[in-house]
């Protein structure tokens, strides 16, 4: 059974959701804005929230092209922005305090390498780097588990590092992502996460999400997404590169309790409930004389049809009904009985 452990969790198709809040750089690079984010988290109800290490010289050139969500170059935003190697200490020690996983996305080796230093439990990869397959080697070396972000790649580039991940023999999960901000609906293409499912059978499969609203992550929990990760921000006015794809506190408190409700309705069996069983009570049609009946006659179709309550005679039985003769009196609009037919 393909399972991962992160913390004191188990995550895999056989236990809960594991909802990701992803804080990214939406504090701005402020240690005080991410842990009020920690505990809005916390008490919204997600499993861990998730931030983001950069070292930036490590990271990417100075000239790289821009993305259409930042408006400067992501290099120089992330100087000015990004959480110190400090800070995440910090981070991860309120987490443990107020009994929220931490999780952070290394965006270097040299980032994993120094978020393993101080004892990190998994590692989240981005998507950015999933075709990185040195990288990726590198950090399956450390032995710990990794949930990996699968925008912009083919089924193919996934493949391949499914492929190395397997062959490290660390616990792993894919999400599915699309890496537009925000995306269009009509590229989620939600329905590859159950081909994912059967193609990569030893990862644990979730969604990571990008739209402004909960939509897509429910038909993800409804699908079998085991993971779902979403952006958050404590405002929607807070400006910032992440802030369009962004939800608040109270939609993630709103998106963990709809993801568990729409898990707990994803069973395959058809039976009569218990709570169903007084229902049908009252709501099932039995077989009622339409008009007085006198003993000796014989019933036919027009003295008969259904009504409720469920009670008496079940009105599919009513062919067998039809030809008998009654032996008593029946009053106009009575439950018929077996008793009272020959």
């Amino acid at each position: 059974m393909r399972e991962i452990t992160i913390g004191n969790k188990k995550i895999g198709a056989d236990y809960p959701i594991y909802v990701i809040a992803e804080g990214c750089d939406n504090h701005m690079g402020d240690i005080n804005v991410a842990k009020e984010m920690c505990r809005l988290a916390k008490l919204a109800g997600a499993d861990c929230i998730k931030f983001q290490h950069h070292l930036p010289y490590e990271e990417m050139l100075r000239e790289s092209p821009m993305s259409d969500n930042f408006e400067e170059p992501l290099y120089d935003f992330l100087l000015k922005h990004a959480l110190k190697l400090e800070d995440h200490v910090e981070l991860m020690r309120y987490c443990k305090e107020i009994g929220i996983q931490y999780m952070c996305t290394p965006f270097s080796l040299k980032a994993a390498y120094e978020l393993d230093e101080i004892g990190v439990d998994a590692f989240k990869i981005g998507s950015g780097e999933m075709t990185d397959i040195p990288t990726i080697k590198a950090i399956a070396a450390l032995g710990k588990p990794m949930i990996v972000s699968t925008g912009m790649c083919t089924l193919e580039e996934i493949q391949r590092t499914y492929d190395v991940l397997v062959e490290s023999g660390i616990e792993f999960a894919f999400t599915n992502c699309l890496s537009e901000y925000p995306p269009k609906y009509e590229d989620l293409n939600l329905g590859i996460i159950q081909e994912m499912k059967n193609r990569f059978p030893k990862a644990v499969i979730g969604h990571s999400d990008h739209t402004p609203d909960l939509y897509t992550c429910f038909a993800a929990a409804a699908l079998g997404a085991c993971i779902l990760e979403k952006h958050v921000i404590i405002s929607k006015q807070t400006p910032g590169p992440d802030q369009t794809v962004s939800i608040d506190f109270n939609d993630l408190y709103h998106l963990v309790d709809g993801a568990h409700k729409v898990e707990a309705a994803l069973g395959c069996e058809k039976k009569v409930n218990e709570k169903e069983k007084d229902i049908r009570e009252w709501a099932f049609r039995s077989i009622v004389s339409l008009r007085p009946i006198k003993a000796g006659e014989k019933i036919t179709q027009e003295m008969i049809w259904s009504k409720r309550p469920g009670t008496g005679i079940p009105s599919h039985k009513m062919n067998e009904i039809i030809g008998k003769k009654a032996i008593k009196d029946i009053d106009e609009n009575t439950l018929l009985k077996w008793e009272d037919m020959e």
